[in-house]
């Protein structure tokens, strides 16, 4: 069943834990940005990042348990048309190409270089992919444009206001939205996963690490985001593992 949050009208004020956080999850948080967010950081740094999400992604099979969850949401599909937001280095976009015969990907990121170093390599080649820039805010397509759109890992980078108008985007343009990232950890082992990161934070990418843990959403905040963006959400989450969304349009 759909859980329906009541309406939040603060939703900017909202905190990551969720309406019923915790006086200790609501200091488990920061408006700090990570790397990859900022302006002022060197792309070589941002580069190196998005490299290691990609290594890591294959060392432990994120890309292909992710890419399960897409094609399993596209199985009653015959020439399913998906939609990746903020595919960053377009792995995900690249094992549903190789895994499914038929169906026509478009890839897309907000930030035109990501999309730009995709294109040059064999995904800008791929006859069923499509190359685009797009705010996954505010996404230049169609209402039911597409049958799926994913957005995988990236969502605990926005903050609520934007990560609400994503959930009523996504959900425009699509039949469904599918959403992969993070889970929030209960207080007391993410305090623990924090100490073990701090040592190395040093290294730009887990210092990333921590800054995401830190922005990720609960169940009870990402029901919240769905109640205000109007859209009706299904939430499963393991927090050693990944969290998924799926969202639909209110009937």
């Amino acid at each position: 069943m759909a859980y329906m949050a009541s309406e939040i009208t603060d939703i900017a004020d909202m905190p990551r834990g969720g309406p019923d956080a915790s006086c200790l999850d609501r200091l488990l948080e920061t408006n700090r940005r990570e790397y990859l967010d900022r302006d002022d950081v060197d792309d070589e740094v941002k580069r190196g990042i998005v490299t290691a999400l990609d290594v890591i992604g294959n060392l432990f099979r994120e890309h292909d348990r992710n890419a399960e969850l897409v094609l399993r949401e596209v199985a009653d599909v015959i020439d399913p048309t998906i939609l990746e937001l903020g595919a960053g280095h377009g792995a995900l976009s690249r094992r549903v190409l190789e895994q499914h015969p038929t169906a026509h990907v478009t890839v897309s990121d907000v930030n035109a270089e990501s999309v730009a170093a995709i294109a040059a390599s064999d995904i800008g080649e791929h006859p069923r992919a499509t190359l685009r820039t797009i705010d996954a805010t505010a996404i230049d397509a169609d209402d039911g444009s597409f049958d799926l759109a994913v957005f995988a890992l990236s969502f605990h980078h926005l903050p609520p206001t934007q990560a609400a108008l994503v959930l009523a985007e996504g959900t425009r343009v699509a039949n469904e939205l599918l959403v992969i990232d993070l889970p929030r950890m209960p207080s007391v082992l993410h305090i623990a996963k924090l100490a073990a990161m701090a040592p190395l934070v040093w290294w730009p990418f887990v210092h990333d690490g921590l800054v995401s843990s830190l922005r990720s959403y609960s169940p009870s905040a990402l029901r919240a985001l769905g109640a205000h963006a109007g859209v009706e959400v299904q939430v499963s989450t393991n927090p050693f593992d990944r969290q998924v969304l799926r969202a639909r349009r209110r009937r």
